[in-house]
């Protein structure tokens, strides 16, 4: 399995289509994910890329990042792996402190 890569500070005028042009200059795109505002339907600026091989990943950050798309230059690394979330964890999160008071 290809190594996903994370594209960051895109224009929100970027695209899907856009993208899989520009990263299949590389090599082939297994997987793009533009994320996108659920209300406005906006994208978020930044999206995930998953390239057939390592060897294409490993081109695709040689050569775009800090590539400029539409005039900002865009940061292109491997993903990290995303952190388990837990719905229920409200620590830290100022809803309420032990014994019941929220001050």
């Amino acid at each position: 399995m290809a190594k996903r890569l994370f594209v960051g500070s895109l224009p929100y005028s970027a695209t899907s289509a856009q993208l899989e042009e520009l990263f299949s200059q590389v090599g082939k795109v297994a997987s793009l994910n533009l994320i996108m505002d659920k209300f406005s339907g906006q994208s978020k600026g930044f999206a995930f890329v998953e390239m057939s091989t390592d060897e294409e990943s490993d081109k695709a950050i040689a050569k775009f990042n800090n590539y400029e798309l539409d005039g900002r230059k865009i940061v292109v690394n491997v993903a990290r792996p995303q952190e388990n979330r837990n719905q229920f964890n409200n620590q830290n999160r100022g809803y309420s402190r032990p014994g019941g008071s929220r001050w």
